[in-house]
């Protein structure tokens, strides 16, 4: 009450003093200018002191000046209604000729309708709301900056520190969600999200507030944005600390609604507010600022002095130029038509003053106490916002926001890029954190005493391996396996603070699946779901609405086929492990060996000699009997040895080369694929399989398949029965499947069929997550942690194992069902061993027929021997006692005895 009469008191000195200097000079011209306020208000009356000191000021400093503006004040009451009724009270009964104020936008909102009828200028000093702008009326100017404005500041500290979720507290009022879409569109710009708005009643009950703060307590967002008066933010704050919301991993940014006022917040309140940021307009120092600000200390030393009576202070200084600039012609307002029926707003009258004063405070400008004053679109334009830490019981300068060169600690440092490289502590100066935390808030956490998680999984028929979902018979509760679970729970081990979850299965009541993957996918866009963990493909179409975490197994779409032996085993298997054209070979050098060794043997070998059919026999049984190795020819010469040793070896090779290749052609198969790729299904129009509840229908669609060729199937076993049947018998010729699944398959399977090309490749199996939740960059960090650590290969081996043990992985081996092929072996594998044979030939013959008729002996030891036989003779007659002719007689004549 005191406080209220000191104000009452100078404002009359002050408003004496201008009354004084105007009847100094009688031909000056008044001009009466309105001033709604609310009265009695600490900030409204500080406001009204620096109005009063601005006229004082101004028309000391320009005595020339032919005009003087007269203050009538009008007392809003601190209503709506109030600055509404002292408004109409202005213009009709005082005819004033501008109005400034009122303090609040929800009073500005119904002023600036009768600023617009009446054509009276309406210049506010203190109403920031974005929503006054969308009335677009030319007589309303914003001596202040829009609330919207500050939003980039805002931005840039979120991003600078990486939080991604935000939580906005904010009055409910026309004040308070004035700037929430403009900060909505400036955090979706930077992909952060704005999970719940905290709306507040301004005549909130502290339980009202106590039930709001311990809502958001429960949610795992940790940054919260206020943007309320001061009044509410200290009874917010006092009762965040009681509650706990202040404590270390918290986070709160105060708008400049609140920055401006922390000044008026008592001091439990600002107590409460230790570690918060805040966002505030930045006032240059300057000589007339500094000057300024050492009078208010001297006049009002208990009250500081707030930036909102510096804009006050600029406001009245621009009226007073604009109205000096108009002149003091046509002041007068037209009058309504008093014969008919008109509203209290349209008996007003015009203002025929206002149309001349709107184009001359359109075109003001100065350098105020506040900086740059100059109206662009009708309200002034910030440039420079203060970073500000409250600490103990006051404020600490930060660092600055510039719209060229983004957060600096001082105006005159050189920007610096947000990259990699560069660290908050580059941008900002040392922050003490709610709880006297000096580690950077997360933004984000589970809270211990919030809801659990609620985890979708797919219910599956088939391939039970990597997911499955069954009920205890006895409890009835949920028991979910597989290696996907296993691997989820090994990566929440991984994490770095404790999670509460539960899996939810994706089923009808009757415990049937609910839909596909997309339709689970889609729940957690929904809300249903806080998150899927299963054999989820991250697919692009599937990111443009969820978050997936990095892929914990790879995935892709395998083509499988059955697979035949195009071996045919028959009477004449034993000639197809050598080419024709080998047999060829060496039939004819079977023939030029013998005749070779005959040609320099027989000569001298009596084994080599005898009649022209003996010696081509012989010829022909000494090659072919080399191929045994068992010839009974005896060889003389060294050349024919030499050859013969040669030819020995090659024998060898080539019998050894077809037992190999015969006993493999009749004793392994060779498996071919049926179907070799998919442009060959696409051309013959093939049914083919595919797996349910997966993406793959719609890349098999997307690929040119018809629907009606597409079979679904859930099992292998049902896989396996399609591909057997044939589409002859109404199954597929082929069937698609994802590469985990394809492993499992193989597992049964592996000897029947084969993969014959990856159709379709994607990114992997990974988990879901709603857009922009920080969950997800933890639990990717974590999923590496455990890939790169045992547990991965334990539990590979714990689900695939078995599987594997008769098959390779068909993630590291392509061809999942290597083949055995028995290769026909042609002349190209043994042309060399026949050239060096023909070489010998050559080289044999042609030192024999070099050295002539019966001189090509190298070396022969000639052992005695009896005298050659009698000359064969023709006829022989065999008398009583004559022994039986020699071998060589070819022609015996039996004559009787004498």
């Amino acid at each position: 009450m005191r406080n209220k009469k000191f104000f009452c008191l100078v404002l009359f000195l002050l408003s004496f003093m201008v009354e004084l200097s105007i009847g100094q000079n009688d031909r000056k011209t008044e001009v009466n200018v309105g001033v709604v306020t609310d009265v009695g208000k600490m900030l409204t009356d500080r406001a009204m002191l620096c109005i009063n000191m601005s006229l004082v000021d101004f028309y000391s400093s320009r005595p020339q000046f032919q005009t003087r503006l007269v203050v009538n004040v009008g007392d809003s009451r601190n209503t709506v209604i109030g600055a509404t009724a002292a408004a109409l009270e202005l213009i009709k009964n005082k005819q004033v000729k501008a109005i400034v104020g009122p303090w609040t936008s929800m009073q500005a909102h119904f002023m600036i309708e009768i600023s617009k009828e009446s054509q009276v200028p309406l210049v506010s000093y203190s109403a920031t709301s974005p929503f006054l702008t969308s009335l677009r009326s030319p007589y309303f100017f914003r001596a202040t900056y829009e609330d919207s404005s500050q939003v980039n500041a805002i931005k840039a500290i979120i991003k600078l520190f990486g939080w991604r979720e935000v939580v906005p507290l904010y009055i409910d009022n026309t004040f308070g969600e004035g700037v929430m879409p403009r900060l909505t569109d400036a955090l979706q710009e930077i992909n952060v999200r704005i999970p719940y708005r905290s709306a507040i009643a301004l005549n909130a009950t502290d339980a009202d507030i106590s039930v709001e703060l311990l809502k958001m307590m429960t949610m795992p967002t940790r940054v919260f944005i206020v943007h309320t008066n001061y009044t509410l933010a200290s009874r917010v704050f006092t009762k965040a600390k009681e509650i706990g919301l202040m404590k270390p991993g918290y986070v709160w940014i105060l708008t400049n609604a609140v920055t401006h006022s922390l000044s008026s917040i008592d001091r439990k309140g600002i107590e409460a507010m230790e570690g918060v940021l805040g966002v505030k307009t930045y006032i240059r120092n300057s000589e007339d600022l500094d000057k300024f600000r050492a009078r208010w200390s001297k006049l009002f030393p208990q009250p500081e002095l707030s930036v909102y009576g510096l804009w006050a202070y600029d406001a009245i200084t621009a009226l007073a130029i604009a109205i000096e600039e108009a002149g003091t012609s046509n002041m007068t307002f037209s009058n309504a038509d008093a014969g008919r029926n008109v509203s209290e707003l349209e008996a007003l009258g015009v203002s025929q003053y206002g149309p001349k004063l709107l184009q001359t405070l359109s075109s003001v400008q100065f350098e105020g106490l506040a900086g740059d004053f100059r109206f662009v679109n009708g309200q002034l334009q910030p440039s420079v916002f203060e970073i500000v830490n409250v600490v103990g019981t006051g404020e600490k300068s930060i660092g600055f926001w510039t719209e060229e060169n983004g957060l600096v600690k001082t105006l005159d440092q050189q920007p610096q890029s947000e990259s990699a490289l560069s660290t908050w502590k580059d941008h900002l100066k040392h922050i003490i954190w709610p709880g006297e935390g000096d580690s950077i808030p997360k933004g984000w956490e589970i809270p211990t005493n919030g809801k659990k998680l609620r985890i979708g999984v797919p219910k599956k028929t088939g391939f039970t391996d990597l997911l499955d979902v069954t009920r205890d018979p006895i409890t009835n509760s949920t028991i979910v396996t597989g290696f996907c679970i296993d691997f989820f729970k090994a990566v929440i081990e991984k994490m770095p603070y404790d999670i509460s979850y539960e899996f939810v299965p994706f089923e009808t009541p009757d415990g049937k699946p609910a839909g596909d993957h997309n339709d689970l996918v889609h729940q957690v866009y929904l809300g249903r779901y806080d998150a899927v963990v299963g054999d989820t493909t991250i697919l692009a179409n599937r990111s443009s609405y969820v978050d997936f975490t990095l892929p914990f197994m790879r995935s892709g779409v395998g083509l499988i086929v059955p697979v035949k032996d195009a071996v045919k085993r028959d009477k004449y298997s034993f000639l197809k492990p050598l080419s024709w054209k080998l047999w060829l070979v060496s039939f004819i050098s079977f023939f030029i060996i013998g005749l070779t060794v005959w040609a320099v043997e027989h000569r001298v070998n009596p084994d080599f000699q005898g009649p022209r059919q003996y010696q081509a026999s012989t010829i022909f049984w000494f090659a072919f009997s080399t191929m045994v190795f068992a010839p009974r020819e005896r060889v003389f010469s060294f050349g024919a040895r030499i050859l013969v040793i040669t030819w020995y070896f090659i024998v060898l090779v080539l019998t050894q080369s077809y037992t190999a290749s015969l006993a493999s052609l009749l004793t392994s198969q060779e498996l071919h694929p049926t179907v070799t790729n998919m442009r060959s299904l696409l051309e013959k129009g093939e049914a083919v399989g595919y797996q349910r509840t997966s993406f793959i229908l719609g890349k098999l669609v997307e690929a040119g398949f018809t629907e009606s060729r597409l079979v679904p199937f859930d099992t292998a076993e049902e896989c396996d029965g399609l591909l057997r049947k044939g589409p002859e018998k109404g199954g597929v010729s082929a069937a698609f499947l994802s590469i985990p699944y394809m492993r499992l398959f193989f597992g049964q399977y592996c000897n029947t069929y084969k993969m014959v090309e990856e159709s379709f490749t994607v990114d992997g199996y990974g988990f879901v997550f709603p857009i922009g939740s920080p969950l997800v960059g933890d639990v990717s960090r974590a999923i590496l942690k455990v890939a790169e650590s045992p547990k991965a290969m334990e539990l590979d081996r714990a689900w695939f194992k078995k599987k594997d043990e008769t098959c390779p992985d068909p993630s590291t081996n392509p061809d999942p069902n290597p083949f055995s092929t028995s290769r026909q072996l042609g002349l190209d594998s043994f042309w060399v061993l026949f050239v060096i044979a023909a070489v010998m030939c050559v080289l044999i013959l042609g030192k024999f027929a070099a050295y002539g008729n019966g001189s090509y002996i190298d070396e022969v030891k000639m052992c005695p021997c009896p005298p050659p036989p009698e000359p064969i003779i023709n006829e022989v007659a065999i008398c009583p006692g004559t022994p039986p002719p020699g071998p060589h007689m070819s022609e015996v004549q039996m004559t009787p005895p004498p």
